[in-house]
């Protein structure tokens, strides 16, 4: 692709919260440019973008799909983004991949914490936007007040370029701000025709198109001059200012329409290429030197040298992994060889693939810009960056995010438990937010995900993909320890067996560190106390005995633990002494260290009918839930509230009874609270209790 083409070039995410009409609004797009020869449509199944079985199944976005379609000699790659708070994650890190997107708005719901989440999002990472009303449904002369709520949530300073004609049923068209045409369509064809602006809505659009000449001339200094001055601004000088401060997201155009009914889906198509930025406008994209670790950047220039960044894998039984990457700079072909930066290892380019929805379409070269895919490429993982050796780059890694709930998995046979290791494995190649390990008390199979409809679309896809078959054991809240003062302890490793022995000498302190700091391990010795041969054997002894918690068997966070003194033995002294040694003297400090244990919080939005708002607000309050607030939307009241993850891991049916099925609600990991002590010592209770039943169920066994 050559310059003068990437000028051209558009990666377009659509965004927005599930269920505000995303993936619609992208099957009108390609139905519209002609990509796609009918209009797919979520609902009966027919979408080309959300084609896996269990998005059909379920009629939600999963995961993030690709599809590329042409209007006006203008290349644009769709990117759709799934919404719901289970599978945001892949929306978040998916972001990198391009400059523009359509962020789809909803008055008839308003706004939830995803939408806002994602907005945020978008502002931390460049992307400039569009906003595109959908769903018409509510009255012509109170569109404005449904929307200027939800700008005001979003700290957005959005532009009105449009005005509806029609609501309900009856919306068919818009009124064009900048030319003060009427374009009216007809049937659901997407055609539509020019005409004068209605005569109830010529005192309202000339004010609407006054307000927007004044919100375009506030970021143009010389437009701004001549709005003042009374003279004549063209259209052409209001494109221009509207494309300027769109990308560089000093303004929001807004545009309506109706997926469903191809009302306003070819002038959304003009105000992507118009307005939305072409890899060239995004200017040079930041990484780090790989010697030094210093700030280093790359232009966007098909002459630069090679540079991508992966930010999804595909992974399919049949077909292998598909690295899913956009190229930064340069060029690369097939059969090309680069640099894994962040693994300082080389990888091969295999086939090449332009992703169409569930298709896919071979290509022998992709240049800077665009979204390609490759496959089977052995060593590269999400977040690698591949680069030309000779000119080495590294970018910034994927956003990390910790899993909210867990479930113990037990396979049907034993053939199901030999299946399960590998399928997980392969399904966390593409959802990095998935977690399994194996309990060694119990033995069980713990998975961890970012809800439960996440856990049970992943037990669906190992059946599906692997052939797999579990059943989903009680939910496991993971619970997480830490602690509140400071200790110093000493762990000595001393057995004497016949020949050599075993000798560790360890003194540790331990300190808290501030929330979501991890771990800090710091080494003190001075004089060879120990041996530096034996510093990482301390180290990995304390990582080890972490893992496994002091109070009940939960990992621990936000802990600096610091060896500052010890001895060693000639003889007898070894790595796994001194590990042992270090566990001990870690767990002997950590005992008097004030141990306390953490739950998690979530965020919760309850939207429920106005009568049944006391009821559920008492129900949040007898659940340990904090209520931050309430939004009136019509005769709805949606409550936002922080609740124990305990208390709300079987809410659906409790929520449905109270509110006759009427109340729904969405929730998201907020962080880590110490647990209150009555409630955390039954926790440490029944946790040591369990552990105890397994290991006399297991002498029973044995015996």
């Amino acid at each position: 692709m050559a310059t003068a083409e990437l000028e051209k070039l558009r990666n377009v995410g659509i965004l927005g919260q599930g269920g505000s009409g995303k993936t619609s609004l992208g099957e009108a797009m390609l139905f519209a440019a002609g990509a796609t020869q009918r209009l797919g449509r979520v609902q009966d199944g027919t979408s080309v973008l959300d084609y896996e079985p269990e998005e059909i199944k379920h009629h939600v976005s999963i995961s993030t799909a690709f599809h590329s379609l042409t209007w006006k000699k203008f290349p644009i790659t769709l990117v759709d983004t799934p919404g719901y708070a289970a599978f945001l994650a892949d929306t978040i890190n998916t972001m990198r991949a391009f400059g523009g997107a359509v962020f789809v708005l909803n008055p008839a719901v308003g706004l939830r914490v995803e939408a806002e989440r994602l907005w945020a999002k978008a502002n931390e990472d460049g992307v400039s936007r569009l906003l595109f009303v959908s769903k018409m449904d509510h009255e012509q002369d109170t569109i404005e007040a449904r929307i200027a709520p939800l700008l005001d949530a979003l700290e957005a300073k959005a532009v009105y370029l449009q005005l509806p004609i029609g609501t309900e049923i009856a919306f068919k068209g818009v009124v064009d701000l900048l030319t003060m045409k009427a374009l009216l369509f007809e049937g659901e064809s997407g055609k539509f025709r020019e005409s004068e602006v209605p005569a109830d809505l010529q005192s309202s659009a000339a004010a609407a198109r006054q307000k927007m000449i004044e919100d375009i001339s506030e970021t143009d200094d010389a437009l701004l001059e001549k709005f003042l001055d009374g003279q004549e601004i063209s259209i052409d000088e209001l494109k221009k200012s509207i494309r300027d401060a769109t990308r560089e997201r000093k303004l929001f155009p807004i545009l309506f329409g109706s997926p469903l009914r191809q009302i306003g889906i070819p002038q959304l198509l003009d105000a992507v290429v118009d307005y939305l930025p072409s890899p060239l406008d995004q200017g040079e994209i930041v990484g780090k030197h790989l010697t030094d670790g210093g700030a280093a950047a790359r232009k966007q220039d098909p002459s630069a040298p090679f540079s991508a960044y992966v930010f999804k894998t595909i992974s399919d039984p049949f077909a292998g992994k598909l690295s899913v990457l956009r190229v930064i700079s340069g060029k690369i072909s097939s059969d090309a060889t680069c640099l894994i930066a962040n693994k300082q290892v080389k990888e091969k380019i295999g086939h090449m693939f332009r992703l169409e929805g569930k298709k896919q379409e071979a290509v022998r070269e992709a240049v800077a810009g665009e979204i390609v895919a490759v496959a089977k490429l052995k060593e590269v993982t999400t977040g690698d960056t591949l680069c030309d050796e000779k000119a080495p780059i590294q970018y910034d890694g994927p956003v990390h995010f910790s899993p909210v709930i867990s479930f113990a998995l037990e396979p049907k046979s034993k053939a199901d438990e030999d299946k399960l290791p590998q399928g997980l494995h392969r399904l966390t190649e593409e959802d990095p937010t998935i977690e399994l390990h194996r309990d060694e008390e119990t033995r069980d199979f713990i998975l961890s995900g970012m809800g439960q409809q996440h856990i049970e679309i992943i037990v669906e896809k190992l059946k599906r993909k692997y052939g797999a078959e579990v059943v989903l054991k009680v939910p496991k809240v993971p619970y997480k320890e830490t602690i509140r003062g400071s200790a110093s302890a000493q762990g000595r490793q001393k057995k004497q067996t016949g020949g050599h022995g075993q000798f560790g000498d360890t003194w540790i302190k331990v300190e808290p560190l501030p929330h979501g700091a991890g771990f800090e391990f710091v080494d003190k010795i001075v004089g060879g106390a120990i041996p530096r041969n034996f510093i990482p054997a301390v180290e990995k002894g304390i990582r080890e005995a972490m893992a496994g918690g002091y109070l009940a068997g939960f990992p621990m966070v936000d802990v600096k633990a610091t060896l500052y003194d010890g001895s060693y033995h000639d003889v007898d002294s070894s790595d796994m002494a001194f590990k042992i040694a270090a566990s001990m003297g870690f767990k002997n400090a950590v005992e008097k260290a004030k141990p306390v244990l953490l739950e998690p919080i979530m965020n919760m939005e309850v939207k429920v009918p106005d009568e049944c708002m006391g009821d559920v607000i008492g129900d949040l309050n007898s659940r340990r839930g904090k209520v931050l607030g309430m939004d009136t939307n019509g005769h709805t009241q949606v409550i936002k509230s922080r609740v124990p993850m305990a208390e709300v891991l079987k809410y659906a049916p409790d929520l449905r009874s109270i509110t006759s099925g009427r109340g729904e609600f969405h929730m998201e990991f907020s962080h880590y609270e110490e647990m209150p002590p009555h409630l955390a010592e039954k926790v440490i209770k029944d946790a040591k209790a369990s552990k105890s039943a397994e290991h006399d169920g297991e002498h029973k066994a044995h015996g």
